[in-house]
C-alpha cells in the first residue's frame, strides 16, 4: 500500500475519537473526570495488548495467512548465520522447497555473498530490520523507519532486489509501524504458528507445534539466525526442519516463498 492510499486502522480510528469524546467531556463535565480517564486507561491497555500480540490486526494489516493457497510458507528469522543457513539452504534443495528469510541488516552487511546465495536458490530475501532491537515495539516514527530503511538498503545491495515484506522483531510493534510501512511500500508479515526453536533443544517438539493443525496457507516460522542448541551442540532448527518437511510432504504440501500481491 502506497502512503497515498493508507488509512489508520479502524480499531485505531475508534481510539482517536474516544480521546477527542473524553477531552470534550472533560470541558463541559469535569466532575466526570474518573470516567474519562478509565475509559483511556482501558483504550490503552486494549492497544498494549494489540502491540504485543504479534498475530494482531488491530493496529494495521498484518499477513498470518496465504489465504487461498494451496502452498505453506517456511520462513527463517534473524540470520544470516554463516554456520547454519548454509546448512538449512541445502536441506532445502534437497526436498525442492522455497523459503522466505527475514535477514537481519547488520548481519547480511557481514556476510553479503551469502545473502547473495540465498537469493540465488530462490528463495524471497525480507526486512527484519537493521539490528533487531528488542525495544523496537516502543520506537518512534522516525527511529523505526532508520532501522527497517537501513536494512532495505543492505538486503537491496547483496541481492539486487529491495524487501517488499517485513516482519518485525519479536513480532512486537505499535500504532506508528503500519504508517511507516506504507511509506516504505512494505507489508506486515507475522506467522500462523511458531516453533520456538530459539528456545526449546528439542528437534521434535519444535516440528510438533508446526505441524499441529498443518495446512495450505499457512506460515511457518522458524530460525536461521539464532537457533537453539542440542546437547551436541547442532542447531535445532536443522533437526526441526527436517521433520518439518517430512510433514509437508506426507499432507501432500508444498513450500513456496510468500509472494506479495499490489
Amino acid at each position: 500500500m502506497s502512503a497515498e492510499a493508507w488509512r489508520l486502522a479502524p480499531f485505531l480510528r475508534v481510539s482517536v475519537g474516544l480521546h477527542a469524546a473524553g477531552m470534550a467531556t472533560l470541558a463541559l463535565a469535569p466532575e466526570r473526570w474518573p470516567l474519562v480517564v478509565g475509559g483511556l486507561l482501558l483504550d490503552h491497555g486494549l492497544i498494549g495488548a494489540a502491540a504485543m500480540w504479534p498475530r494482531s490486526t488491530l493496529l494495521g494489516a498484518n499477513v498470518t495467512r496465504l489465504e487461498g493457497s494451496s502452498e505453506v510458507a517456511l520462513t527463517f528469522d534473524d540470520g544470516p548465520h554463516p554456520d547454519v543457513t548454509p546448512a538449512v539452504l541445502d536441506l532445502l534443495d534437497r526436498r525442492g522447497a522455497r523459503a522466505t528469510f527475514f535477514c537481519v541488516g547488520r548481519k547480511v552487511a557481514a556476510h553479503p555473498d551469502l545473502v547473495a546465495e540465498v537469493h540465488r536458490r530462490g528463495h524471497a530475501v525480507e526486512n527484519h530490520t537493521l539490528s533487531h532491537p528488542h525495544a523496537f515495539g516502543f520506537y518512534g516514527p522516525l527511529a523505526m523507519e532508520r532501522e527497517i530503511q537501513a536494512a532495505q538498503d543492505a538486503i537491496a545491495a547483496a541481492t539486487g532486489r529491495a524487501p517488499r515484506l517485513f516482519r518485525a522483531p519479536v513480532g512486537i510493534r505499535n500504532p506508528w509501524l503500519d504508517r511507516v510501512l506504507a511509506r516504505l511500500d512494505l507489508r506486515l508479515v507475522s506467522w500462523t504458528r511458531r516453533g520456538l526453536d530459539t528456545v526449546r533443544a528439542d528437534a521434535s517438539r519444535v516440528a510438533a507445534r508446526l505441524l499441529r493443525g498443518l495446512a495450505a496457507g499457512d506460515i511457518l516460522l522458524l530460525h536461521d539466525g539464532s537457533s537453539a542448541r542440542d546437547a551436541s551442540g547442532r542447531a535445532v532448527t536443522l533437526d526441526a526442519l527436517d521433520l518439518v518437511l517430512d510433514g509437508l510432504e506426507a499432507a501432500g504440501l508444498r513450500s513456496a516463498p510468500i509472494a506479495r500481491e499490489g
